[in-house]
Order: C-alpha cells, then structure tokens, then sequence
C-alpha cells in the first residue's frame, strides 16, 4: 500500500462472456468477444482504429449497452449495472477536465461528491499530487496546463475514488513523443504500485509491448491473439498479428509447399525456394498439404548477409533502397517473392480446421451478425463480396544490416534465412503449426 496515497486494492477480475455490440441493427462492432483481465492485471487492448477497442472499453464502463453476453467483476454480474455501481474509473483520450474548477478541484471533486469534507479530500489530492508529479500546478487551472500535466490530472481524478478497476482510452496519443514515453513510464510504476486492475487502449505497439503484463490484439471487433508481449511478438497466431507487431514491419511472403517423394517440404516463393528441416514441426504438418498456399513471415533480423550463394536456403535480390537508423540500417531488396499484406489476410476456414484460441471456429464468429439480427427481428444481411487476393503492391524484402555495411543501390546481394526463425500461417492468415497459451 502506498504511504502518500494510501489505497485499498480490492483485486477485482474482469470476465468478458462472449460480448458482442450491434450499433443501428446492423453493424458489428465487438463480435462475442471472451476475455479474462485477472486480478491487479495490467491488460492492453491494442488493434488498429476502428475494431472495436473503446467500444469494448465503453461497454466495460456502463456507457455503452452490451447487445449480448455478459460483463463481470469478480463474482458480480455487471452487464446491467449503472456506470456509478460497476467500482470503475475511466480516462478519457482528451482528459475532459473541468475548465473552471483548479487542478486541485478537479481531483478533489469526486469525493466531494461522495460526501467527503473538504479537508480530508484536500490531503487525499495532496498525496495523489506527489505520485503524479503535479504538486506545483494545484491551484493552476487546466488551460494553463501543457497536454502532459492535463493527462496527469485526469488519471488522479479517476485514482481519487480508488477504484476496483481503471480503464485508459489511448490516454497518450496526443502527447509528443518524449511526454509519451515518459508518462507512459510513470502510469506503468503508478498501477502496478497501487496493484488496481487496469485495461489500457492503444493502438501504439510500443506503448503495449511496454506497459502490459499481457496484450490482447484486436481487428473487427474480434480477439486475434493474447498472451505476454513476449508471446504475442514472438509466436503471433496469425499472420495480422505478426504484422501488427514490429518495427520495421515482418516481411509476409506468398510460398506454394511442395512435397516430395520422400516428404521433403520446401516453400516455393517462386523464383526461389527454401527448404525446411525433416524434423521441423511444420514439415510434419505440411507434407500432407502439397501445393497449398501459404504465408511465410520473417522479421527484418532473420536474415544475414552472405558473400555468396554457397550456403543453405539462399535468397538473392537487388538492393532497390538504403536507409539508415542509426545503430543499424534497413535494406529494401527486390527478390522477385509476391509479398502479402496482412490487413488483408481473410478470415475463410484454417487449412488445419482448428479452432480459435477461445475455443470457436471462424465460421462460428462470422454467423454472429445474422443470428444477432435475427434475435433482433432483422432480415439476414447480404453475403459480403469476396475479398480480393491479400498480395501488397512491392515486393522487396526488408532486412536489418549492420551500420558498417558495404551496400549500393542496384548491387545484386545474397541472403542467409534460418527457417527455424519463420512463421508459417495458412493462407487464411492461420499459424499452421497451432499456438497454445
């Protein structure tokens, strides 16, 4: 318990039970979402824009309605639960300050709303203050405040009422990047001292990858991955997620797995091909599944230069574009390898026919919105036009180079790729080799 702000933690879990929103009848904005945010965890929902992540965060709050499924807090069914009886507190993008009460009135309000005096409320502010580091600026009025300071009011605000849970809409995005990293460092230690459970919205990978204790990656409403920053960066379950995650961005190729005679895999990317061991999980998997198509990711440091073709699983290329970075540089190289954008890998059957993380198949997820809108009294909607092919419109390869390397623009280069550092999805955007948490 913190001896400047004293607080109770009463270690609430919070337990999504196949939640799922319909705004106007017809669009989808969470899809039977099932999730668990343990006790003083700290959660990131991270996904881009518009999937669904604040939506999700209104629904926990009690601000927007759940169409179906259930919230809970602890053992206590929150779905229809008043805002003001669910033991949460929320900060907003903005901060939503009151302009025309001080720093320290804003803090204080909640619990004079409460019923606390004022004297009391007054020190509860003080002590708050300290943790967030605006002791000095209590009696100064929120426009006379910089974005930071703002932000640090609004997050004492909502800790005054030691709530059982804190949520945070992308409290940072409008913050420059060194207050970002800075507060973003000080609500990390804050939480975790104060032991509340917490959800973070995001759509900043370096913000999720820093704060969370586990990182639920959303797209269309809908729940791709979860697992620690470790996990999700490293074994991504689909191939969206590997793309999600990482500066620069994994490198998605198109392969054809051919088999042969003696159940060999290789991945054909067409001009080139690599081959991968007997013994490697996916080759098991694969040598059943000759000629079909899949993904191949590989991050910017699987490969190494090589002098020249004489090694393993060799790709050549032309350096097309050189940028440097500082301690190391960024290599663009024309390989002649379709590549595959994964904002545009669909959602079809797994070629493995697995199911999801949480248990249901995709074909399950994509009938929601019409046994909703039949729930509802609407007509079944129309099927959505197929999805053209995921491929993106250049190909290169982006590869990490050391600082020193002797590159030019137009030079034919040769790569080393260690397969054991590949990712492999289905075509659908699937690990084929199936991810267990």
């Amino acid at each position: 318990m913190n001896r400047i702000f004293p607080y109770k933690a009463y270690m609430t879990a919070i337990k999504l039970d196949a939640v799922s929103k319909v705004f106007e009848g017809e669009h989808l904005a969470v899809d039977e979402l099932t999730l668990e945010i343990g006790d003083g965890e700290f959660m990131v929902l991270l996904g881009p824009s518009g999937c669904g992540k604040t939506t999700l965060l209104r629904m926990i709050a009690g601000l927007e309605q759940v169409t179906a499924g259930e919230v809970w807090f602890g053992r206590t069914n929150g779905t229809r639960l008043a805002p003001r009886e669910r033991g949460v507190a929320m900060v907003f993008q903005t901060g939503a300050l009151y302009p025309n009460r001080t720093v320290r009135e804003n803090i204080m309000f909640p619990l004079q709303i409460a019923g606390q005096d004022d004297t009391a409320a007054s020190s509860t502010a003080n002590g708050l203050a300290q943790i967030l580091s605006i002791s000095s600026v209590l009696d100064r009025m929120p426009r006379t405040l910089s974005g930071g300071q703002r932000q640090r009011v609004a997050i004492g605000r909502a800790l005054v009422r030691r709530p059982e849970v804190f949520l945070l809409d992308e409290p940072l995005s409008n913050l420059d990047a060194t207050m970002r990293t800075e507060l973003r460092q000080e609500i990390g230690a804050m939480t975790r001292d104060l032991n509340v459970t917490t959800l973070y919205v995001t759509h900043d990978q370096v913000e999720a990858l820093t704060l969370a204790d586990r990182i639920a990656v959303m797209r269309d409403g809908r729940i791709e991955d979860v697992g620690t920053p470790a996990q999700v960066y490293n074994d991504p379950a689909t191939a969206f997620v590997a793309g999600f995650l990482g500066t620069p961005r994994i490198n998605l190729l198109h392969a054809t797995v051919r088999v042969t005679a003696h159940h060999r895999v290789s991945l054909d990317f067409g001009a080139q091909a690599i081959a991968l061991p007997p013994t490697d999980r996916r080759s098991l998997i694969l040598r059943h599944h000759d000629g079909a198509q899949v993904i191949v990711g590989a991050r910017s440091n699987a490969f190494r230069l090589i002098a020249d073709e004489d090694v393993p699983n060799p790709l050549s290329g032309t350096l097309r574009a050189f940028e440097f970075h500082g301690q190391q540089s960024i290599a663009f190289v024309e390989c002649g390898i379709e590549a595959v954008d994964p904002d545009r890998v669909g959602r079809a059957q797994p070629l493995h026919a697995l199911p999801d993380h949480d248990g249901r198949s995709p074909t399950h997820q994509s009938s929601l919105l019409t046994r909703l809108r039949s729930r509802i009294g609407l007509g079944s909607p129309t099927d959505p036009a197929p999805e053209p092919p995921p491929t993106h419109r250049r190909a290169d390869l982006v590869i990490e180079v050391p600082q020193d390397a002797d590159l030019h623009r137009g030079a034919r280069i040769h790569l080393a790729l260690d397969p054991t550092q590949l990712h492999i999805f289905d075509r659908t955007g699937h690990r084929v080799d199936r991810v267990t948490r």
